[in-house]
């Protein structure tokens, strides 16, 4: 009898440090995969720009990515799951950025800013807030093909603007990110937008008469682009810039739906 009650406590024993050890390895999986998305020399960078106070900010981004890239895999109903991460990220930039021009902001006419700069200020303009949700949506698990950066003539403040729109399949009306609203709302529910031309990582697209549009190259042809890229890589942020090029969509019919 006491030589089975030896052999039961040395099996307990070593169960619980088998469970201990793959906690330990789970949450060393999960930090490890953090690091690759905010990593140690990303925040050496930011912290010499914005202070120590920037460090949580980014891991609060990175761990957000992160959950929401674990819950799109976690459903059957992809297309909801989705939906329910545009929300997420959506909130989380318009929260967390506060709108400022990129006169007063940067002191420069036009300036695109980097996830971590927006993030790190407190603030950014409309394409900055474009710039962040596209970057972690695809993160996050939504294809890039699904996502396309356009620029529109908000025609209420009678002024450019950019938005995030986003097709659940190509033929499908798009939904619309803007940080002039709280709410993502259908295209067809946003006459006060007027597209002009729109691109992603697969191509640009220019609109012409009557509602059509054309396939005019790459958006390396975007200086603005091309210097934000630049400027994420040279950050740390080099991780967030693989994207996976795949199936065009024609933006001709996203504010006719």
């Amino acid at each position: 009898m006491a030589i089975r009650k030896r052999i039961l406590l040395k099996k307990q024993l070593l169960l619980s440090l088998w469970l201990g050890l793959s906690v330990g390895l789970v949450g060393w999986s999960l930090s490890q995969t953090l690091g690759q998305l905010i990593s140690e020399e990303t925040l050496i960078k930011a912290k010499a720009l914005y202070g120590q106070q920037v460090e949580p900010i980014l891991l609060d981004w990175g761990r957000l990515v992160l959950s929401a890239k674990s819950a799109v895999g976690s459903t059957d109903n992809v297309l909801k799951q989705e939906r329910q991460t545009l929300q997420r990220i959506n909130q989380y930039f318009n929260k967390h950025i506060r709108f400022v021009s990129d006169r007063e902001h940067w002191q420069k006419e036009d300036y695109w800013a980097t996830p971590l700069e927006s993030l790190g200020s407190h603030g950014g303009d409309c394409e900055d807030f474009v710039v962040a949700k596209y970057f972690s949506l695809i993160q996050a698990g939504i294809d890039e093909h699904k996502l396309r950066i356009m620029y529109v003539k908000a025609l209420k403040l009678n002024q450019a603007h950019m938005v995030l729109a986003y097709y659940a399949k190509p033929k499908a009306e798009p939904l619309i990110l803007d940080n002039l609203i709280p709410h993502i709302k259908k295209a067809s529910q946003r006459r006060d937008l007027s597209p002009v031309y729109s691109f992603n990582g697969a191509g640009l697209w220019l609109e012409r008469m009557r509602g059509s549009s054309i396939k005019v190259g790459d958006a390396n042809g975007l200086d603005m682009w091309v210097d934000v890229l630049q400027r994420m890589d040279e950050q740390g942020l080099s991780a967030w810039l693989n994207l996976n090029n795949q199936a065009e969509i024609s933006p001709a019919d996203i504010f006719n739906q």
